[in-house]
C-alpha cells in the first residue's frame, strides 16, 4: 500500500528570498549546451528498445 503523501513545507525568510531571486534570472542555453543535448537525446534514442 502506498505511503501517504506529506505536505510541502513553506520557504521563508532567506530560503524564499533566494528562491524568488534564482527564479527571475533565467539564463537561456547556449547554442553549444543545445546541441550537446541534442546528440545525448540521438545517442539514447538509438539504444532504446520499447516493447509497443
Amino acid at each position: 500500500m502506498a505511503k501517504p503523501i506529506k505536505e510541502t513545507p513553506f520557504l521563508s525568510g532567506k530560503d524564499a528570498k533566494d528562491f524568488v531571486q534564482e527564479n527571475k534570472e533565467v539564463v537561456k542555453a547556449s547554442e553549444e549546451e543545445k546541441e550537446e543535448i541534442r546528440a545525448s537525446y540521438e545517442a539514447l534514442k538509438e539504444i532504446a528498445q520499447f516493447a509497443i
